[in-house]
């Protein structure tokens, strides 16, 4: 089994997530023993910010507002889909909390659906989000 990053590599769709997490300096982060739970936007969710975004956000002068999204996305701790409930608040890697809805049979956290859940890496999970989910 591989790492959270080894994983978001091979399954492909992750590109601009390996991209940020390299310019942001979290691959030793995400490669460490964990374990840890991401919500790891997909490449269109990238892809939906504004234009321009993606590609000013892994610029090394804003490395600190990079950082500060992409650990937004990371819970400490192994959680699984049926761990999650509605309303469910969790506080993540960058202090700030999320909240999970769960809505016709979807888990949203934020206003970011989970289109892909439960992904295991030996050092944690991945839940594919179709949104990137801004810290407030």
């Amino acid at each position: 089994i591989m790492n959270i990053v080894e994983t978001a590599v091979n399954h492909g769709s992750f590109k601009t997530l390996v991209t940020a997490v390299t310019a942001a300096d979290l691959v030793e982060t995400l490669t460490s023993e964990g374990p840890f739970t991401v919500f790891a936007p997909m490449d269109d969710a990238f892809g939906k910010l504004p234009e321009g975004t993606a590609e000013t956000l892994v610029k090394p002068e804003n490395k600190e507002q990079l950082t500060s999204i992409l650990t937004y996305h990371v819970l400490a701790g192994k959680i699984m889909s049926t761990d999650l409930s509605d309303g469910m608040k969790a506080k993540t890697v960058n202090g700030k909390e999320v909240t999970v809805h769960l809505k016709e049979g979807k888990v949203f956290i934020n206003d970011a659906e989970v289109v892909l859940a439960d992904v295991e890496t030996d050092n944690g999970i991945i839940h594919a989000v179709d949104k990137v989910i801004m810290p407030a």
